[in-house]
């Protein structure tokens, strides 16, 4: 992995918004954290579809948990993509409709055999990859059913994706990053996440699970979140949603 500096043009300043929209807080525990540049990551890759690229360097991003790899273009342009684990510099990929079953190529799912492992997949045709982008994680393709692919997702989700939805071949580099233990509380801190307290050592007035003499338990059927709703394998997702009948089998909790 290389230490060297990102190139400035495929980099962005990040504006640090500590959990906060309009100046309220919406996200808890944020704030602080090392000053850092957003990596401009490219999840499609459709504008150079069909040429080849050479992979110059595989670098750090401290905005994700997985390598990148900087790749040059036999037409000169550079690009950062997602880097998949066991890819060298050196190796060539590239992105077509149909190209070799190596990992790190790019292609529609039609032309991928059942069984491949994939990951940055498309949800919608030339969207660019939503699905299956953090570390060591990887999908795979069990089945084709006319126009739509059949995937199990990271989560054991299986769901159906449209055919035509590009996907990268092999899995995601540093699959050891939920492994990592962070060995003082200024890890944290560098990662811009604040300290939590627990809602059993509140005041009732502050959380529901807080109050009592000693250390006592929450007192309810379930646990709650602060507001007094069900926390913790509490289904939240809304069963009218379009994408619902896409979804075979739900994720396990």
């Amino acid at each position: 992995m290389s230490r060297i500096k990102p190139l400035k043009k495929l980099t962005k300043t990040k504006k640090e918004k500590a959990g906060r929209s309009n100046g309220r807080i919406t996200v808890w525990h944020r704030g602080g954290g090392h000053k850092r540049k957003y990596r401009l990551i490219d999840f499609n890759c459709l504008k150079n579809i069909n040429i080849k690229a050479k992979i110059e360097q595989i670098e750090y991003d401290p905005n994700r948990n997985c390598k990148i790899a900087r790749i040059l273009y036999q037409n000169g342009e550079r690009n950062y993509i997602l880097a998949p684990d066991g890819i060298k510099v050196g190796d060539n990929v590239i992105c077509q409709e149909k190209a070799p079953i190596k990992i790190g190529n790019r292609m529609r799912l039609e032309n991928i055999p059942t069984g491949t492992f994939v990951y940055c997949i498309e949800l919608i045709p030339e969207q660019g990859g939503k699905l299956v982008r953090s570390a060591g994680n990887y999908a795979q393709l069990t089945a084709k059913e006319k126009e739509y692919a059949q995937i199990i997702l990271p989560s054991k989700e299986v769901r159906l994706v449209l055919s035509r939805c590009y996907a990268s071949i092999g899995q995601l580099s540093n699959p050891q990053a939920n492994t990592i233990k962070l060995r003082k509380a200024g890890q944290s801190r560098w990662r811009g996440i604040r300290p939590t307290v627990r809602g059993s050592a509140m005041n009732p007035v502050d959380h529901p699970h807080g109050g009592g003499e000693g250390r006592t338990p929450i007192g309810l059927k379930g646990p709650k979140t602060p507001w007094g709703k069900p926390a913790l394998g509490k289904r939240t997702r809304n069963k009218k949603k379009y994408s619902s009948r896409f979804i075979i089998q739900r994720r396990s909790k």
